[in-house]
């Protein structure tokens, strides 16, 4: 049994791209289906898909690499809140990545967010994890 499910989707991607993998296959949930879904909007995957399989299903993610370089587009995946300690934070105090440049992704009331679209509905949440 996993104790931590977020961290590890966040590490089956982050081996994959060290491992330059083009595709990945994780467990799926709806925490990792709405996770996949912000990183595919902000441009950090290809594509993904979710396949109804097994009990839980599975998700595929095809990851996103530069043609020239062969560098990912993700640099790095950092686990914020752990289920041994939670990070919350308020709309006035949501974290900036890099400043600016890379994304915290935040679990709010409205759904699975990033941290500029919760500054835009000025709401906070559970800091999941940073992406850059």
């Amino acid at each position: 049994m996993i104790t931590d499910p977020i961290a590890d989707y966040l590490t089956r991607v982050r081996n994959a791209i060290r491992a330059n993998h083009r595709v990945v296959e994780v467990p799926a949930s709806n925490m990792k289906k709405e996770l996949t879904k912000v990183l595919h909007d902000k441009g950090y995957i290809l594509h993904y898909k979710f396949e109804d399989g097994s009990v839980q299903g599975n998700i595929k993610i095809a990851l996103k690499y530069d043609p020239v370089t062969k560098a990912s587009a993700i640099t790095n995946l950092e686990r914020v809140s752990k289920p041994g300690l939670r990070k919350y934070t308020k709309a006035d105090t949501l974290p900036r990545v890099l400043n600016g440049l890379g994304i915290a992704i935040l679990s709010t009331s409205k759904g699975v967010l990033t941290d500029k679209e919760a500054r835009e509905q000025n709401i906070g949440g559970e800091v999941l994890c940073y992406v850059y």
